[in-house]
């Protein structure tokens, strides 16, 4: 080997000798550690419109103003619902094309869901940090649904949201039969007569009209006044009406459809608004009129929970009992046989196993509603 090769053999090598290409992607290296943002501001999500969230910061106070938000890049998997409390930054000015930054979740105290239908494991909320449930029907036009109220009831017990039954239509039929289902609970019932006089009226596009009595809703200022309210109907039955009543608002209102008896869609995402003359904290939230909702998240126990006038007769089981009609031994059909749940106790029966099993069943309970299940 020549002279010179054998210098090049010999060369010591160190790490100036080393190339190390750029990463294509940057060369910050990657950390877990988020910022605390421990400046941000505290905001109160009204609604949601394709990616930007409508907060209100400074609530009840000179400052209180509106700020709209985009979600922050590590909340991308994570859903905002209205009345969600969120942490914001950036420009919260609140004026014109001013945009702030969403970039945390502040915990929940009750978080309303559903499902798509009672088989579909993904869990989709509904509100955030709601008190109570307001669940709408009408006696009539559209029809009341018992399986719907039952299903409204089990989410509300499952999320420890108090439930309120508002029952407008009354002059169109007598809501006794209705409200015999649930003489057994512990429910607050509220109902609105127009023969009690109009305390508003609003008459939709198609000329169909909504009327809500002074009586219905002077008694719901009282049960909502200084609460987070969430209602919760079919379209048609005068929630939207409600809502205009209660805070001022000219949210659009529908009537029913004379071919099949549904009520039209007139809102298309959930809404929280301000009550009108009422103690601060009182918030409404008006959701899209919905036609299914599925429970696929509540586990068998918890929906039992929601049935407080049969569950006594489960001491009559035998351990492992399902409920669900199936057993030959199960002791609620003796418990109700011997009318120890009242007189409503078979119908309540058939509501309970209809949604154990989300089978098919009476046509004006919960199977009604699963032909329509994922529409909405």
């Amino acid at each position: 080997m020549s002279e010179a090769g054998n210098r090049r053999g010999s060369r010591a090598w160190d790490e100036s000798d080393v190339r190390i290409r750029p990463n294509k992607k940057g060369s910050r290296p990657r950390t877990k550690n988020r910022p605390a943002y421990e400046e941000a501001e505290t905001g109160r999500v009204v609604t949601v419109d394709r990616g930007r969230y409508t907060t209100v910061v400074d609530e009840d106070t000179p400052d209180e103003r509106i700020v709209i938000a985009a979600r922050a890049r590590e909340l991308r998997r994570s859903a905002v619902v209205a009345g969600d409390l969120v942490a914001l930054v950036g420009d919260l000015s609140g004026g014109p094309d001013s945009l702030a930054r969403l970039v945390r979740i502040e915990e929940r105290r009750t978080v309303l869901r559903r499902s798509a239908d009672d088989t579909d494991p993904v869990e989709r909320v509904v509100v955030a940090n709601a008190d109570q449930l307001v669940i709408v029907v009408a006696a009539a036009n559209p029809e009341p649904r018992t399986g719907f109220i039952d299903r409204a009831l089990v989410a509300a017990y499952d999320a420890g949201i108090e439930p309120l039954l508002c029952i407008t239509k009354a002059d169109l039929r007598d809501p006794a039969p209705l409200l015999a289902n649930y003489e057994h609970l512990d429910l607050r019932v509220i109902i609105s007569r127009t023969d009690e006089g109009v305390g508003i009226e609003a008459t939709s596009d198609d000329g169909e009209s909504a009327r809500l009595s002074h009586g219905a809703v002077d008694a719901l200022r009282d049960e909502l006044d200084g609460q987070v309210s969430v209602l919760l109907g079919h379209s048609g039955v005068g929630k939207s009406t409600m809502v205009n009543a209660l805070t001022g608002s000219t949210r659009a209102t529908g009537g029913v459809n004379a071919v099949t008896g549904r009520g039209r869609h007139t809102s298309s995402s959930a809404l929280a608004l301000k009550a009108a003359d009422a103690a601060p904290g009182t918030w409404i939230i008006d959701t899209p009129g919905i036609r299914s909702f599925g429970l696929a998240h509540v586990d068998a126990d918890r929906i039992l929970k929601a049935f407080p006038d049969l569950e006594p007769g489960t001491e009559r089981c035998e351990r492992g009992c399902r409920h669900d009609g199936n057993a030959v031994d199960c002791g609620l059909d003796s418990y109700v046989e011997e009318g120890l749940a009242g007189d409503s106790g078979p119908v309540r029966l058939a509501s309970l196993r209809r949604l154990l099993t989300a089978g098919i069943a009476d046509p004006r309970g919960s199977a009604h509603d699963a032909k329509e299940l994922g529409q909405q």
